[in-house]
């Protein structure tokens, strides 16, 4: 092998390995644009539920967590306990669950303005029931067969 006739060829190896290692490199540097003991104490005590797992998290879901947080500690104690509890019940989800929850926000973001608002507020309505009474309602919906769910309004007729 004559190896005069490929040397000519490692100057545009060399410079191909560098530029291809470099993003790498960069990646391996930084494991975390924003370390967990510099988000300051108010985003801290939102996004608590995320501590374990946040140094290990990308930086671009730091950054959109961090923007959330932004907007969370703007509200009043009791909404900010609420998100907190979301955060938290959203890390304790399976995967798929995970997966089914999106499945169901796309599905509603589709539906008709009209059938929203109507889900909207029967929503409303069922948050204003007495927790026993919300417990009895969420019994009765788990014993159904999925396609008597679907007629689960005519059983329950909303109240004027």
């Amino acid at each position: 092998m004559n190896t005069s006739r490929h040397f000519h060829l490692l100057p545009a190896l060399l410079l191909a390995v560098m530029l291809g290692g470099i993003p790498a490199l960069h990646a391996q540097e930084a494991p975390s644009a924003h370390p967990w003991s510099s988000v300051d104490a108010a985003k801290r005590e939102v996004l608590a539920p995320l501590q374990e797992r946040w140094d290990s998290m990308p930086p671009e879901k730091q950054v959109r967590m961090l923007e959330r947080a932004d907007r969370w500690i703007t509200l009043p104690p009791e909404k900010r306990e609420a998100v907190r509890q979301h955060i938290a019940r959203w890390q304790q989800m399976t995967p798929a669950e995970r997966e089914q929850t999106r499945e169901n926000r796309r599905k509603f973001r589709e539906l008709p303005p009209e059938q929203r608002a109507q889900l909207h507020a029967t929503f409303e309505r069922f948050q204003k029931l007495p927790p026993e009474q919300r417990d009895k309602l969420i019994r009765e919906w788990h014993s159904l067969p999925p396609a008597e769910r679907l007629h689960w309004d005519e059983r329950h007729p909303a109240e004027p």
